[in-house]
């Protein structure tokens, strides 16, 4: 629930850790609040015969949850400290939060991991920049990198395309490409279909806060099944491994 709003609508649904999946719909239909209640910023309403485990657990101490998840979120990209540089905000991944704080020890071990976490994108001569001297594009690499450097168990990425031009665009599915590769599981929240990379294999289909349909990736990109998806008739183009729609 948000206030009085029903969100999201009696779901039932199991996604494995290693899986790479896409989950599709339009803007408000409750996808962003479904990876929340992953991250436990949101938590379903108690009901009879409800349940939901998270890599096997239905309990968890929050911040040793988030240790396990890797998270690149719009969320995060307005909580960004201007001040602060590339190398801040990777290690902040380390306590789950937005910036190092006065309390946070940074021990030589994690600053290693930080500086290779920023090598593995590509993106080292960030680590001594502010914030605010970054472009979009560089701001979300960096945040990847913060969400890998303390190697966890799978990815969520939330709309991590938005406000991007192309080039910063294709550079982080790129990015997203040799992630999967790794063998980590991704969770990908969407509205665009040009964010499916070719390694996910699944998608779910979701509008109104229900999910539609679900199921391999070739057979839910199809216009029979988007059409009423986005309220409106659609086309669709595959061109290397990429869904187009128009």
């Amino acid at each position: 629930m948000r206030g009085s709003n029903v969100v999201l609508k009696d779901l039932t649904l199991q996604i494995h850790a290693d899986e790479k999946v896409a989950i599709l719909g339009p803007n408000g239909c409750g996808k962003s609040t479904l990876v929340k209640t992953i991250t436990r910023e949101c938590y379903p309403v108690a009901r009879e015969n409800s349940r939901m485990t998270i890599l096997g657990e239905e309990r968890w101490n929050v911040f040793e949850l988030r240790s396990l998840l890797g998270i690149v979120s719009n969320d995060l990209m307005s909580f960004l400290t201007t001040e602060a540089t590339g190398l801040d905000v990777v290690l902040s991944g380390f306590f789950s939060s937005s910036a190092v704080l006065p309390h946070h020890h940074i021990d030589a071990t994690q600053e290693s991991a930080a500086r290779a976490a920023l090598a593995q994108l590509d993106v080292q001569p960030l680590a001594e920049r502010p914030v605010r001297e970054m472009s979009s594009g560089e701001a979300k690499r960096v945040l990847i990198a913060r969400a890998l450097v303390h190697e966890p168990k799978t990815l969520l990425f939330d709309e991590p395309t938005n406000s991007l031009d192309f080039t910063a665009h294709a550079s982080l599915r790129q990015s997203m490409r040799s992630l999967a590769a790794s063998g980590i599981g991704i969770i990908l929240v969407t509205h665009d279909l040009s964010d499916i990379i070719p390694e996910i294999t699944r998608v779910l289909l979701m509008r109104n806060g229900q999910i539609l349909a679900d199921g391999p990736k070739e057979a839910m990109l199809q216009p029979a099944s988007l059409s009423p998806l986005f309220g409106t008739e659609v086309k669709i183009e595959r061109r290397d491994g990429y869904f187009h729609l128009w």
